[in-house]
């Protein structure tokens, strides 16, 4: 059985991605045997060379260090070990808004052969309720022949990292642990109390799986009322940024910024767990997610409307990701606006220095002979040029026009007309 000892203690971590591979790396830094499965044959290949397939924060660094080459290898498939830590993602099917744990499911599986008694299984993949009861319990049983709670064993423990922060936030945040039965939580916090250094806290497996949802729901309808504030507040004629700062003045309130919708591998995506879960009491986050997602159409119309009465448009769009100073598309509004306006007919062009294959040089040189900047996501870089180089860049365009939509609805207009 697993006792908390790292000493030739094997754990197997299934999904090397963007919470998967921070994680093996930060197990093998303090003396677990990781062994990172993927069943992306490209994945495992580059990683065995060396070249790591995500960006974040000191990953190559810390990949690079003597005790996690010594502790971390890649493979295809699960082998023998004593935990098995699940990283898989659960997508959402874009017309259904269904969740699809076809990896979930296929992750189990591939597990059950090497399963023994005494085992652990943790998943980290955000879940539906009842999913380690009634889907992931039942598939080991079945599978493994082994009976979960008495000989092997079962937790949730839902991951908590921003990308670009992901190794400080491993360590630093708080965790939730929800197990099977109470040995299953205590014998995980085991293994997270070896690198965490914020409070774990133990409860059961439904909870831990409500706790994620509710986590990132209760961001999108805050979200959602910052966006449907500001677009009632453009049909008043009104500032929406200068009137939520004014409303912040209140000790307690505090309004998020407007901005085009919501991103990321989360934010999109666990509100219609809870949704599909309870259909008759989700109401209000039924409707804050219908607010989000429409938000990329109305800053398409919110464009269309600014550059009315210029005939074919060139447009260049700033900003491509997900959120600012980072390289992740997942999910990407920015790219919802894009794509919205191309199909349309306008000529845009995207750039984003954090995306392969958008690098710029300089703002003034792309915008060139163009009619309009629209600011999808105001990176910090992109902030400081268009403040530092505003003249520059008003020279360099046909008709001097920027939209800052990044951060707030309120255009930033240079001059009208021809230069």
């Amino acid at each position: 059985m697993f006792n908390g000892d790292k000493m030739n203690k094997a754990i197997v971590v299934l999904g090397i991605g963007y919470v998967g591979l921070p994680l093996a790396i930060t197990l093998a830094r303090v003396g677990y045997k990781v062994t990172g499965v993927d069943v992306n044959k490209q994945v495992v290949r580059s990683i065995r060379e060396g070249s790591l397939t995500i960006k974040e924060n000191n990953l190559e660094t810390l990949f690079n260090e003597e005790e996690v080459k010594k502790n971390f290898k890649v493979a295809e498939k699960p082998c023998s070990a004593d935990v098995f830590i699940v990283c898989v993602q659960t997508p959402l099917d874009r017309t259904s808004k269904l969740p699809d744990l076809s990896h979930i499911v296929s992750a189990i599986e591939s597990i059950n052969p090497s399963l023994k008694k005494g085992n652990l299984v943790i998943v980290e993949s955000t879940l539906p309720p009842l999913t380690c009861r009634k889907l992931i319990k039942p598939l080991i049983e079945k599978g493994a022949k082994l009976e979960v709670g008495k000989e092997v064993f079962l937790a949730h423990c839902p991951e908590r990292v921003m990308p670009g922060q992901t190794f400080h936030e491993l360590i630093y945040n708080n965790r939730i642990i929800g197990g099977i039965n109470p040995k299953s939580a205590r014998l995980a916090r085991e293994v997270y109390s070896s690198f965490v250094k914020g409070n774990i806290e133990l409860t059961d497996d439904v909870t831990a799986e409500m706790v994620k949802l509710m986590e990132n729901t209760h961001r999108d309808v805050n979200i959602a009322l910052a966006n449907e504030l500001s677009l009632v507040a453009e049909t008043l004629g009104i500032n929406a940024k200068e009137a939520i700062r004014l409303a912040n003045k209140h000790p307690r309130v505090k309004i998020l910024s407007p901005g085009i919708g919501v991103g990321g591998h989360c934010l999109p995506k666990d509100p219609w767990f809870l949704i599909h879960s309870d259909p008759k009491n989700t109401s209000l986050i039924l409707t804050a997610r219908k607010v989000n997602e429409s938000m990329p159409e109305k800053i398409a119309s919110k464009v269309r409307k600014f550059l009315k009465g210029i005939k074919d448009p060139k447009i260049i769009a700033l900003g491509m990701t997900y959120k600012p100073d980072s390289g992740d598309l997942r999910e990407s509004p920015a790219i919802e606006v894009i794509r919205n306006l191309k199909e349309e007919g306008y000529n845009i062009s995207a750039y984003d220095n954090f995306v392969k294959g958008h690098e710029y040089d300089s703002i003034a040189n792309i915008a060139k002979a163009a009619d309009c900047i629209v600011v999808l996501v105001e990176h910090t870089s992109i902030k400081k040029e268009l403040e530092k180089t505003e003249n520059e860049i008003k020279t360099s365009m046909k008709n001097p026009l920027v939209l800052r939509i990044g951060t707030s609805y309120e255009p930033d207009t240079f001059d009208r007309g021809q230069r």
